[in-house]
């Protein structure tokens, strides 16, 4: 019949493509209409991850170079005094210059870190070496070119501003030093690199060295928080609070509003503070001051910051005797504490650091030289040169070259 109703899987066959032509046609519509008719919704790839911050989490200091440099250099004794210690020491170190056949006087290498450029000398050149090693795990040395073979001029370059770009190999193929919004590409070819790269060992970092702040900065954040709690003690009155009792005349036990408020704004402003501090208080009637004592966890907060300026110094190889935190009895005396610094810590960094300036710098020239430090002028190693040159001069069984290599001394010629 005309005036029937199609079928009923038709009729929804026919709403179905009209449906989807109307979405068509409004998609085509927006096309022609413009961008701006269609508004736009980026999303960042990373806008799933979301960090949450839940309360009674420890808060931690960042961990970059930066920021470890101002928590645990510029803002922590212990970690100032440590990089102080060892920088100071190993940059006094007296230094040779020799190669397989000779000891040598006076040597080009010698006369440039004698004088590296016009600003600084040989201490301060080192100093900064040794500081930013300590301080990033990185030290990096830029070599200016002279009118010969060797370079003119020797200038630490800060370690935060420095950026390894490494190549398809992985070696690095470049470094770019950014300051003041420009950056300068120092670029590495065949020849010899113009920065030498000086890095401490880093287990997951090809890169980059792992410095000791990274290592201690827990005990870092341990110890500041210690000193902030102890600054905040001696601001409320320097001695732990109390408790004032209020006893009314008819026995109760609640102040009114206004007695409160009042109370509290006499106490905050008359009885807070350093300046107020071991001044008497007056109590109205009703009132009394309940002092009280340190308890057993405020009596272990010394401890727990001696125990972390302790971890602080450890992890820079500085016993802590050296450092005036008492508590260790590692070593027997002073003497024996100072001979094992130089020893343990300030010798191996100073032999790496020589080791590869003499490397870098002998790649200038071709001439195979050595920098190491002067084992015989360091007074706090002078018994244990001592008792090695009586032990070597003694042994008959050794011939006088035999002598001479376990001195570290260089081989005689031939006509002595």
């Amino acid at each position: 019949m005309a005036g029937s109703s199609a079928p009923a899987g038709r009729r929804g066959r026919c709403h179905a493509t009209k449906g989807a032509t109307e979405v068509f046609d409004f998609l085509k519509r927006a096309g022609q209409a413009g961008p701006a008719a269609m508004p736009e919704k980026k999303a960042s790839a990373t806008g799933r991850v979301i960090a949450w911050a839940g309360s009674g989490r420890v808060a931690w200091s960042p961990r970059d170079a930066v920021s470890l440099a101002k928590a645990g250099f510029q803002g922590n004794p212990i970690g100032f005094r440590a990089v102080r210690l060892i920088a100071e020491a190993a940059a006094a170190l007296p230094v040779l210059c020799q190669d397989a056949e000779r000891r040598f006087d006076q040597h080009p290498l010698l006369a440039l870190l004698a004088r590296p450029n016009g600003g600084q000398g040989r201490a301060e050149l080192m100093e900064a070496v040794f500081g930013h090693l300590l301080l990033s795990g990185n030290a990096y040395v830029e070599a200016v070119p002279g009118p010969g073979a060797m370079p003119g001029e020797l200038h630490v370059l800060r370690s935060d501003r420095m950026a390894l770009v490494p190549g398809p190999d992985g070696w690095p193929v470049a470094y770019d030093y950014a300051v003041g919004g420009r950056t300068h590409r120092f670029a590495v070819s065949e020849g010899q690199s113009p920065i030498c790269h000086i890095r401490s060992f880093h287990p997951q970092d090809d890169h980059y060295g792992l410095s000791p702040l990274q290592a201690a900065a827990v005990a870092i954040d341990v110890h500041n928080s210690a000193s902030a709690w102890s600054k905040a003690l001696l601001d409320n009155a320097a001695r732990p609070s109390g408790a004032i009792v209020y006893k009314g005349t008819d026995g109760g036990s609640v102040l009114t509003p206004d007695q409160y408020d009042r109370l509290v704004s006499e106490m905050e402003a008359h009885h807070q503070g350093a300046r107020n501090a071991g001044r008497p208080m007056l109590l109205e009637g009703g009132l009394d001051w309940k002092p009280m004592g340190f308890s057993p966890s405020d009596m272990e907060f010394h401890e727990t910051k001696q125990a972390a300026a302790r971890e602080i110094a450890i992890a820079f190889g500085v016993p802590p005797m050296l450092m005036g935190i008492p508590g260790d009895a590692t070593y027997a005396n002073y003497q024996e504490a100072n001979r094992a610094f130089y020893r343990l810590t300030v010798l191996p960094l100073a032999q790496r650091v020589l080791a590869a300036l003499s490397h870098w710098l002998a790649g200038f020239t071709g001439e195979t030289v050595e920098l190491r430090p002067d084992l015989d002028q360091i007074p706090a190693l002078a018994i244990e040169r001592d008792q090695q040159w009586t032990r070597v001069g003694a042994a008959d069984f050794l011939t006088v070259a035999e002598k001479r290599a376990l001195l570290g001394l260089p081989r005689l010629p031939e006509a002595e």
